[in-house]
């Protein structure tokens, strides 16, 4: 098993940025950031598919606030079965999207919230990351395409750049079929604020 950090070891480790746990009150910044970084089609992607109408897993959506207190970065990682092993579904972490501000690329901020997502990830005791990125980027996390290959994404996606990273040795031996979202939706936090109103 690989060894990581805690998360809380990234809390200010950049001078013009603090990495926190996502609030509400950053969600508007955080889809705007979004749409900037990637454009309105960002939305129509396999990946979106699976967060559509969903909550990120508990503890694990962070942002990167700058000094004035504004957003320049953002990861969340979402509940997912990496498809089926012996019949039944596998649980894992879908990580994305993950976004740094265009004043913030090049400083190293996006490496910065990948290793505090993996971090906490670990931590909590997750056994396998899954993403759909450039391979050439993630690798130096620890992600391959090597145990994804009976993996698929439930629309158009490139085989190549279905990555994972086992947090727990063997996570991810056998699976196969399709990824498919198994985290809470996004009503059942809504309908819980009105019960509690």
């Amino acid at each position: 098993m690989t060894a990581f950090v805690s998360s809380s070891a990234f809390a200010d480790a950049i001078p013009f940025a603090a990495i926190l746990g996502e609030v509400r009150d950053h969600v508007p910044a955080r889809e705007a950031l979004l749409d900037a970084a990637m454009g309105p089609g960002r939305t129509r992607k396999s990946s979106e598919q699976i967060r559509a109408g969903r909550l990120p897993a508990e503890g694990l959506a962070f942002s990167a606030l700058s000094p004035d207190g504004s957003l320049v970065g953002t990861v969340r990682l979402w509940n997912v079965s990496a498809g089926t092993k012996d019949g039944a579904g596998v649980p894992a972490l879908l990580l994305g999207p993950l976004a740094v501000s265009p004043e913030s690329q090049g400083t190293g901020l996006g490496s910065l919230l990948m290793r505090c997502a993996i971090a906490e990830a670990a931590r909590l005791g997750h056994g396998a990351i899954i993403l759909v990125g450039d391979p050439e980027y993630y690798v130096r996390f620890g992600f391959s395409a090597d145990k994804t290959g009976a993996l698929s994404m439930p629309g158009p996606f490139e085989p190549r750049r279905l990555l994972a990273l086992e947090l727990t040795e063997g996570a991810l031996d056998g699976t196969f079929g399709v990824i498919a979202p198994t985290g809470r939706f996004a009503l059942e936090e809504l309908s819980q604020m009105v019960m509690a109103a």
